[in-house]
């Protein structure tokens, strides 16, 4: 803990001298609009043409170039966040300090300037705050002692406990402090689906053999989990929302290993739940759908309500862009292209931007930053992207 608190102090002070900067040079620039929500002041825009650009892309308006971030693109590739680990070594305390998730978070920021800043966060954080506690194994990955697979464990349940989660507030409302109008603050859930193969399965799984048996011998059970789950990311979201996040990704990560009538059933009622409850509340903030191993669920996908779909690698981004309709769409470089000479990083950010055409399109990896990426070719990604003028 003490290496904790000499970190924490040592980045206070940074940042409020970057932040009283930013304050100075934004002072006489146009001031937000506090819009009423369910629950309190939510920052909006004062309209369209002043929202960043990369909120623009997401409702499919017109933009300048593509706006460009990366999944995963704070972490492990990059050396500061390295060496960052090694003073706080525990992850829980890395996305769940204030300090710590702000400092993460500008780390590919100001490395990069990307035109999306993403909370640095996990999709299991709020588990914990609905009654279900984990913990992540360096090695093992997430484990849940109390998996729930029968109606009994049902009572483990409740509903979201927001105070249980400040840190995730606190970090997003620094975050639009500190970005300002550079680039658009991103807040992200995991899908009730996903995050239901971890509450069943009690961590990671590769062939998620427990919970597809239980919508044949559970089903009662599993659409309870899935029912409550939905409505506690509902609520989520909405908070980030309140916090700060300007545009939130849905992750699916795990919709892509069911078959697609499968997926029909038992994912896509409960991310349009999660959908419809925030649209009852923040109407006006666009929302991403990833998940991957979508290439056949890429159609399903676009009648879940959301703003806009994200493709993985596998998928050719004129054949997805058709296959979603009028959705804006985000991705699709594979991410092990930044291994490459820089001619080849080139050519793919061209030809995803060539393909996506000029509006409704956020440029993105296909999946996260692979470890080991050098950081030189995330930079050039990022850079060629600024040139890809529309």
């Amino acid at each position: 803990m003490a290496a904790v608190a000499s970190v924490n102090t040592a980045l206070l002070g940074a940042r409020r001298n970057i932040a009283n900067a930013r304050a100075t040079q934004s002072a006489s620039s146009a001031r937000p609009v506090l819009a009423r929500s369910a629950r309190g002041l939510t920052v909006r825009a004062a309209d369209d043409a002043k929202e960043p650009r990369l909120v623009r892309a997401a409702k499919g308006l017109p933009v300048d170039r593509p706006p460009a971030w990366m999944m995963r693109q704070a972490g492990r590739y990059m050396k500061e966040y390295r060496d960052l680990a090694v003073k706080v070594p525990s992850f829980r305390e890395r996305s769940e300090n204030t300090d710590l998730i702000v400092e993460i978070t500008l780390q590919p920021f100001r490395a990069f300037k990307p035109d999306g800043v993403i909370l640095f966060s996990d999709i299991l954080t709020p588990l914990p705050a609905i009654g279900i506690p984990f913990e992540i194994d360096d090695y093992k990955g997430p484990i849940l002692d109390q998996p729930i697979r029968d109606a009994e464990g049902l009572k483990m349940m409740h509903d979201l406990d927001l105070d249980m989660l400040p840190f995730v507030g606190e970090a997003l409302t620094t975050l639009r402090k500190e970005v300002g109008d550079e680039a658009a603050v991103l807040g992200f859930v995991g899908a009730p689906w996903t995050l239901a193969t971890y509450i069943v399965e009690g961590g990671s799984s590769s062939t998620y053999k427990t919970i597809k048996s239980m919508t044949m011998t559970e089903p009662e059970v599993l659409k309870s989990i899935l029912s409550k789950v939905a409505d506690a990311v509902g609520d989520y979201v909405g908070y980030q929302i309140d916090a700060g996040a300007q545009c939130v990704q849905i992750f699916d990560s795990w919709g892509g290993q069911l078959p697609p009538h499968m997926w029909e059933q038992w994912s896509k009622p409960y991310i349009q739940q999660v959908v419809d409850k925030v649209r009852a509340t923040h109407p006006g903030t666009p929302l991403t759908l990833y998940a991957n191993g979508s290439g056949g669920l890429l159609e399903r996908m676009a009648t879940t309500g959301v703003d806009c779909i994200g493709l993985d690698w596998t998928i050719d981004m004129e054949d997805g862009r058709r296959r979603v309709g009028d959705k804006a769409v985000q991705g699709n470089v594979d991410p092990a292209v930044l291994f490459a000479p820089p001619e080849a990083i080139e050519k793919a950010v061209k030809d995803v931007v060539k393909k996506a055409g000029p509006t409704g399109h956020i440029l993105n990896l296909g999946h996260g930053v692979l470890v080991g990426t050098p950081e030189e070719s995330v930079k050039l990604f990022f850079d060629t992207a600024k040139k890809c003028t529309y």
